[in-house]
């Protein structure tokens, strides 16, 4: 049991790890993983999912797209767009979240556009934001930790008790 429980631990942590390392450096192929931090793309995208994003020649009407500055400060905006129109020869999104009543006040400009949403995979964003805080980092590497720990404790007793076993049947 004890092996099964960390066998799924690891996989859990080995997965929020690559996450992590993922959503803090470029991935090849220009992708970007994001996190999702409001509702309002709910039901299709919930609070707290993660978001592959990846930029794109064209966007069209009803894709879901990325938009705005990405920096600790601000963050960025994942909405459908409901209409596009030409201004200089450029294209202008007009967007608008799922669950929201109207469109969005701005705009988005082509060069505003992070990308289009390839797939969300839901609730993993609480997990990652968790390990970017120095508590949840901690947690990610103490609990890991502490199961392996456990478990080779467990491994010396019961070597110990068979040495004892052995040492006792040789001696009369």
């Amino acid at each position: 049991m004890t092996k099964i429980l960390s066998y799924i631990l690891g996989t859990i942590v080995a997965i929020i790890a690559l996450l992590l390392i993922a959503s803090t450096f470029p991935i090849k192929g220009n992708y970007q993983l994001l996190i999702v931090q409001s509702g309002s793309m709910e039901p299709a995208i919930k609070t707290g999912s993660i978001v592959i994003v990846k930029p794109v020649s064209e966007y069209k009407v009803g894709e879901v797209i990325t938009f705005g500055s990405v920096s600790k400060t601000k963050i960025p905006t994942t909405h459908r767009i409901i209409d596009v129109h030409l201004q200089n020869g450029r294209p202008v999104y007009t967007t608008k979240g799922d669950a929201n009543e109207g469109k969005d006040i701005n705009e988005v400009l082509a060069r505003q556009v992070i990308g289009k949403v390839l797939f969300d995979i839901p609730f993993l964003g609480y997990a990652l934001v968790a390990t970017k805080k120095p508590i949840g980092f901690a947690v990610l590497i103490i609990i890991p930790a502490l199961i392996l720990l456990f478990d080779e404790a467990k491994n010396i007793f019961w070597e110990i008790k068979k040495m004892r076993k052995k040492k006792e049947e040789i001696s009369p």
